[in-house]
């Protein structure tokens, strides 16, 4: 469903922990930045450990279950920089740039090592890219007067939670049980996440032509 509104409807924002852990960054003076900074660096290594699947057979189950865990705090950290922008009450300049700019290099990274790990380096890459056109339509639907629009069916959310999935299955399950895994998860991401690209196209196209 489209939102109005710059901000992505997430559930997580309302948990206690959640709430909690933010008021204590707000506390300390964290910048949402930095925070948007340190969940990049969070993607960029969670897709390093999937690049270094093939290269490290011996530690492939510990790479799956690291690459998973830094995927979930690339996500945290999203969730968390516009928390704690709320609660200082400060907007930086640069905030959309800190905002949007991570959020496409961790998605990059995560599926083009996805793409790595599953000896498929060409299907990672256009997953990665079926990705960033999901963002960039909303973005110009944005910028061209549309509300931002953050359905799916494959929204970041949905692209992360199925990599991650992958990544905890391919690291606890035998071998030969993950074999093949990662592959179907890259063509489903890419199939998806061209539909989501097409819907938000059509979605924002319909709003700004009923605009007298």
């Amino acid at each position: 469903m489209a939102e109005s509104g710059d901000r992505r409807p997430i559930a997580a924002r309302e948990l206690t922990i959640t709430r909690k852990l933010a008021g204590w960054l707000v506390a300390r003076g964290a910048s949402a930045d930095a925070i948007s900074v340190a969940g990049m660096v969070a993607g960029l290594a969670a897709g390093l450990c999937l690049a270094l699947v093939p290269d490290w057979p011996e530690a492939g189950w510990q790479l799956w279950l690291l690459a998973a865990l830094l995927i979930q705090l690339r996500l945290l950290a999203n969730m968390l920089d516009g928390m704690v922008a709320v609660g200082r009450g400060i907007a930086s300049p640069a905030g959309e740039l800190f905002n949007e700019v991570p959020d496409r290099v961790s998605d990059t990274a995560a599926l083009v090592g996805l793409g790595i790990a599953a000896g498929a380096p060409v299907l990672g890459w256009a997953a990665a890219l079926a990705a960033m056109a999901t963002a960039y339509v909303r973005t110009v639907g944005r910028a061209a007067g549309a509300p931002s629009d953050f359905r799916g069916p494959m929204a970041k959310p949905h692209r992360m939670a199925l990599a991650t999935a992958v990544a905890l299955w391919c690291g606890l399950a035998p071998v030969a049980w993950s074999a093949g895994v990662p592959v179907v998860a890259l063509w489903i991401i890419l199939a998806l996440s061209l539909l989501t690209a097409w819907r938000r196209l059509h979605g924002a196209y319909r709003v700004l032509r009923a605009r007298p």
